[in-house]
């Protein structure tokens, strides 16, 4: 199987760094149209994918906010968000459930245990993280205590690999706010708190 891939150097050092099965031959393309058996785009959310044209061949792309729905059919999502591309199990989601089966064979095909999920702004893991680094941030404002007692503290009382803060950091603070702005429009317990708004506009 050919898959062409575009991708950051760092998501490029972790895809690298799976066990990727040995009959995969990876394209890493920029730009690059090369022809290929299936097309991974993670840089989907911050440029306009360059695989638009393929029509008949599956497309996986990085776009927790964007959803299947607003997707060409031949398109699965995933989170590959800094922090999430590196674990072993990935989300996954699509409408198309005639390729369903494919986009779970090339994710195993490239060291992914993949699981499916509703296709939903956030997925699953996104969202709670969005929540966590929100309420974070209004016990900033309320002036609960510092951000790195915070972290610690969550580090410390739920075993979570990151504080809030570390991980709005690693993601991206805009990341997160765009994500909490859509998830507000049908959901008020995602209101974006003011001082995280401030933060990430300033």
């Amino acid at each position: 199987m050919r898959i062409n891939i575009r991708a950051s150097e760092t998501q490029k050092a972790i895809l690298l760094s799976k066990k990727i099965d040995s009959t995969v031959e990876v394209i890493w393309s920029e730009n690059n149209f090369a022809e290929a058996d299936a097309y991974i785009d993670l840089l989907f959310e911050e440029n306009k994918t360059v695989f638009d044209s393929i029509k008949n061949k599956p497309v996986i792309v990085n776009a927790v906010i964007k959803t299947a729905n607003n997707l060409p059919s031949n398109y699965c999502r995933i989170n590959a968000w800094n922090t999430f591309l590196d674990k072993e199990k990935i989300e996954a989601s699509t409408l198309n459930i005639e390729l369903k089966q494919i986009f779970e064979n090339i994710l195993n095909k490239l060291g992914y245990q993949c699981f499916f999920v509703d296709d939903i702004v956030g997925m699953i893991a996104t969202r709670g993280i969005a929540m966590i680094i929100n309420e974070a941030y209004f016990g900033l404002e309320d002036e609960i205590s510092t951000k790195e007692q915070i972290d610690i503290a969550m580090k410390l009382g739920t075993n979570y690999p990151y504080g809030p803060f570390e991980w709005a950091e690693k993601i991206g603070l805009k990341k997160i706010l765009n994500l909490l702005n859509e998830l507000y429009k049908t959901d008020e317990r995602y209101k974006p708190c003011d001082l995280l708004i401030n933060e990430t506009t300033n």
